[in-house]
C-alpha cells in the first residue's frame, strides 16, 4: 500500500500544476487552510543535495518540487521543549525562559494557534506538543540543574541499534502512526465539512531515538530502531563516516558532551555506519507519515486550498563530532528542515536566507491575514516564499541576515549561544571569557572541524559584539546558573535524607554509585560558591 501511495503522489507531482499557478495570490476573502507537521530530531541537511541522496524521501521531495525549501533553517534551542516553546511563542529562548527540557511555556500561554482560532480558524492538534512545563524526567531536570558542578558523569547509555528483520513491517513507531491516522481521519470526517479555514498540527516523535529498556551497562541508552523495510530505503554506499577530532584536541564543552553521552569510548566504523543507517531509515518512516497527510489532502481536494509546512524541533548528530542526540550547535543538531507548499507559495524555490523556528509564529499569522504583534522575535517567511517576490534584491531585507540559537540544558556544561550569519557560525559560551568561543567558516569547512576563532580575531570580535547587541548573554548565563541552583536546592530539600540514594539511581548511576561521597562533595562545593550571583 505504501508503494502505491508513493507512486500516486509522485505522479501527481509531475502531472499537476504548481500550487497557485495562474492565481494572483490567495485574496483577502478566503484565507487558506494550514497544515503544520513537525517531527523530532530530523537533520535539515537531508532535505537538500547532497544529504538527500543517502535516503529516499519521496514526500519531502514532493514538497520541494511543489513549494519552497529553506536551505538554512535552524532551531532556536537544540532540544525538544525549549525549541518548541520558541516555535509556539515566536520568542527566543531567553525570553520564554525555557531553560531545559522540563521548563517550557506556561500551560495557558497564547500560541499562534490560539490567535488563529480567535480569528475564525477551526483548529486541531495531534501528537507530540512538548512546549509546556513538566513533561520530562527527574534525571533530565537534575542533569540540567547540576551541569556546572565540577564532575563528569555519564548521563546516557551507549547508543545502540535494533533491527526488526521484516521486509513488510511498515509501522514501526506505532504511536506516531496512530496520531497520523487521527489527523487523516479528522481531515476526512471534520475538516472537509468546514466552511471556515482550518489549521491542523501533527507532532511526530520520529526520528528521535528510542529509550532502551535494557539494564546494566546500557541502561537508558538510546536505540536507533527500525525494520528491514525502511533500512532498504537507505543507500549504504552514500553514508558518510564523520571525521572525529582526537579527544585531547576537542573543545572542552564538546568533550564534556561526548563524555556525558557515553561516546568517548571506542566505536568501530561498522557501529557508526549502522547508527547512521538506522537513523536515516527512521527518517524515511517519518517521510511516509508526512505523505499520509499530503495524500489525504489531495484525495479530499484540499491540497490546492492548503498551505503545508514541514519542519522539526532540532536535528540529530548521529555520531558526528563523537556524539549522538542534539544539545549542540553543530549543523547536524541545529540545522532543521523547513518546507512550505500551497496557494501563493512559489514552486521549486530554494531560499538560502538564514531563518529559524521563531519565524513560524509570524508566518502562521501572516497566512491568516492577522496583524503581527510587535514583540515577536521572528519574521514571516511568506515574503521569502511568495510568488509575488521574484527579485533577489527585494527579498534581502525581509529577514535579518542572522539567527540566534541558545542552549541551557543537560549534557552541556555551559550556556551556549550561536549566531549564524551568511557563511559564519559563531558560538559563545557562559560569560564569554571563561570558555573559549568557536568560529566556523561553513563555506570552506561544512563539517565544522576547524575552529578559526583565533585565526580571525577581527571577525570573532565583530560577531561577538553583534551577538551581545541581540542578547546580553553573560547576564542570561548568570540567571540560568542561579535558576539551576535554586531549583536543585528545592529538589534536594524535598528529598531530605534520601538525597544521595535518589540521585545515585538517576541515569548516571554507573558513576555515582562507585564514589558517592566524591560527588556529594562536588555538589556541596558548587552550592557554596557564587552564592549570590543575582546580586552581582
Amino acid at each position: 500500500m505504501l508503494l502505491l501511495w508513493v507512486s500516486v503522489v509522485a505522479a501527481s507531482a509531475l502531472g499537476a500544476p504548481a500550487p497557485g499557478a495562474g492565481e494572483q495570490g490567495r485574496g483577502a476573502a478566503k484565507a487558506p487552510n494550514v497544515v503544520l507537521v513537525v517531527s523530532d530530531s530530523f537533520d535539515g541537511r537531508l532535505t537538500f543535495h547532497p544529504g538527500s541522496q543517502v535516503v529516499k524521501l519521496p514526500f519531502i521531495n514532493f514538497m520541494k518540487a511543489r513549494g519552497t525549501s529553506f536551505l538554512n533553517a535552524y532551531t532556536n534551542s537544540p532540544i525538544c521543549c525549549p525549541s518548541r516553546a520558541a516555535m509556539w511563542s515566536g520568542l527566543f529562548t531567553h525570553l520564554t525562559e525555557s531553560w531545559n527540557n522540563f521548563k517550557g511555556l506556561d500551560s495557558n500561554y497564547t500560541t499562534w494557534m490560539d490567535v488563529m482560532e480567535r480569528h475564525g480558524y477551526r483548529t486541531q492538534k495531534f501528537g507530540k506538543l512538548d512546549y509546556t512545563s513538566g513533561h520530562h524526567s527527574i534525571s533530565n531536570r537534575v542533569e540540567a540543574w547540576t551541569r556546572d558542578v565540577a564532575f563528569l558523569l555519564r548521563q546516557e547509555g551507549r547508543p545502540m541499534v535494533n533491527l526488526i528483520p521484516n521486509r513488510t513491517k511498515v509501522r514501526v513507531m506505532e504511536k506516531d502512526w496512530e496520531n497520523t491516522d487521527k489527523a487523516v481521519n479528522w481531515l476526512r470526517k471534520e475538516a472537509i465539512n468546514y466552511t471556515e479555514p482550518f489549521v491542523l498540527y501533527l507532532g511526530l516523535n520520529l526520528p528521535h531515538a528510542y529509550p532502551s529498556p535494557s539494564f546494566g551497562e546500557n541502561f537508558g541508552s538510546s536505540t536507533f530502531h527500525t525494520s528491514l523495510y525502511w533500512l532498504e530505503k537507505v543507500s549504504h554506499d552514500d553514508i558518510k563516516i564523520p571525521k572525529w577530532s582526537p579527544l585531547s584536541e576537542m573543545h572542552p564543552v564538546d568533550y564534556y558532551s561526548s563524555y556525558t553521552k557515553n561516546c568517548t569510548g571506542r566505536f568501530t566504523e561498522k557501529e557508526i555506519k549502522n547508527i547512521r543507517a538506522f537513523y536515516y531509515a527512521m527518517c524515511a518512516e517519518t517521510d511516509a507519515m508526512l505523505g499520509e497527510i499530503i495524500l489525504a489532502l489531495r484525495q479530499l481536494d484540499l491540497l490546492q486550498k492548503t498551505i503545508v509546512i514541514y519542519s522539526s524541533d532540532h536535528g540529530e548528530l548521529a555520531m558526528e563530532h563523537r556524539q549522538f542526540y542534539k544539545m549542540s550547535m553543530y549543523e547536524a543538531s541545529a540545522h532543521v528542515p523547513l518546507l512550505m507548499m500551497g496557494p501563493g507559495i512559489k514552486a521549486n524555490l530554494q531560499v538560502s536566507n538564514v531563518i529559524s523556528l521563531v519565524d513560524i509564529y509570524p508566518t502562521m499569522l501572516d497566512i491568516a491575514g492577522i496583524p503581527l504583534p510587535q514583540n515577536l522575535s521572528g519574521y514571516s517567511l511568506l515574503p521569502l516564499s511568495s510568488e509575488t517576490f521574484m527579485n533577489e534584491h527585494e527579498v534581502k531585507n525581509l529577514h535579518p541576515p542572522w539567527i540566534l540559537s541558545e542552549f541551557h540544558g543537560c549534557n552541556v556544561n555551559a550556556s551556549t549561544y550561536m549566531l549564524r550569519t551568511n557563511h559564519w557560525k559563531y558560538i559563545a559560551y557562559s560569560d564569554g571569557t571563561s570558555v573559549l568561543p568557536q568560529l566556523f567558516d561553513l563555506s570552506s569547512d561544512p563539517d565544522e572541524l576547524t575552529n578559526v576563532a583565533v585565526k580571525f580575531p577581527e571577525i570573532t570580535y565583530s560577531l561577538d559584539q553583534k551577538l551581545r547587541s541581540i542578547i546580553n548573554y553573560p547576564k542570561v548565563s548568570a540567571s540560568v546558573h542561579q535558576y539551576n541552583k535554586e531549583q536543585f536546592i528545592k529538589w534536594k530539600q524535598s528529598i531530605g535524607q534520601n538525597y544521595s540514594k535518589v540521585i545515585a539511581n538517576l541515569r548516571w548511576h554507573q558513576d555515582w554509585q562507585k564514589e558517592p561521597r566524591k560527588y556529594e562533595n562536588a555538589v556541596d562545593q558548587w552550592l557554596k560558591t557564587h552564592a549570590n550571583l543575582r546580586a552581582v
